[in-house]
């Protein structure tokens, strides 16, 4: 009920009137039924102007310190994250990686739909990076379609490392569904994981219009971070991961 009263009353009036943000393709997201919806991120704003397009609740995965905090603020810290459609990732397994992937195999098996960055973390300058293939492990194991998705212009209106930024209008661009049932049983091959992931980069790079960058934006960022202070030259080459 509090996801409701926030997106239709509390919140979702006040950014429909102040930013009146732009939806393209909603129609690929289904009225009912499972469904990963696979976005950029850019801005901590991310996560509020994607499900206010769609008249269905959308559910993410949060870290669980968010959840766990002590005292009344850590109290009303998760009240608002668990109403507002957040779920904390299970840490009982191997990884988090793995409690991330439980939680959403279970938010799918429900028939809803779940929201994911596959970048990771927010872009730190407005460029898109190399997606993990938690994604796509996630859609061979669940047989659920995944709809590429581009959330444009939150940069501006809440930048990294601000809380506030200009008033703009955002558009949300949905893409058409991808199905990867061609892959079925295929979920541990992970050059089958990373060519399933760069699809899905390669349709929200295409939705989006943002320049590629083939590394991972954690490592960008640590990059950048070098290069501001000048410690170390930082040649920008990432060995590949392994699927997570």
């Amino acid at each position: 009920m509090f996801y409701w009263f926030l997106k239709w009353i509390a919140i979702g009036p006040l950014l429909h009137v102040v930013f009146r943000p732009r939806v393209v393709g909603a129609d690929h997201v289904p009225d009912h039924g499972p469904a990963i919806l696979a976005s950029n991120h850019l801005s901590y704003a991310d996560w509020l102007f994607m499900p206010l397009t769609l008249p269905r609740r959308v559910t993410f995965v949060a870290k669980a310190e968010y959840f766990n905090s002590p005292g009344i603020k850590g109290w009303f810290q998760k009240k608002f994250f668990s109403g507002a459609g957040q779920v904390p990732i299970d840490r009982s397994g191997a990884s988090a990686a793995e409690g991330a992937l439980s939680a959403a195999k279970k938010i799918l098996a429900r028939g809803e739909l779940f929201g994911i960055y596959p970048e990771g973390t927010r872009s730190h300058d407005g460029r898109l990076y190399r997606g993990k293939t938690g994604v796509a492990r996630l859609a061979l194991e669940s047989g659920v379609p995944v709809i590429p998705v581009a959330v444009v212009g939150t940069d501006r209106v809440a930048p990294p490392g601000k809380k506030f930024g200009t008033v703009t209008r955002p558009i949300v661009r949905f893409g058409k569904p991808l199905d990867f049932s061609r892959y079925e049983g295929l979920e541990n091959d992970r050059y089958i994981l990373r060519s399933v992931t760069d699809e899905i980069m390669y349709e929200i790079m295409r939705l989006s219009g943002q320049e590629y960058v083939d590394m991972y934006a954690s490592r960008a960022k640590e990059e950048a971070k070098k290069a501001a202070s000048g410690s170390g030259s930082g040649d920008g080459v990432l060995p590949e991961a392994k699927a997570s």
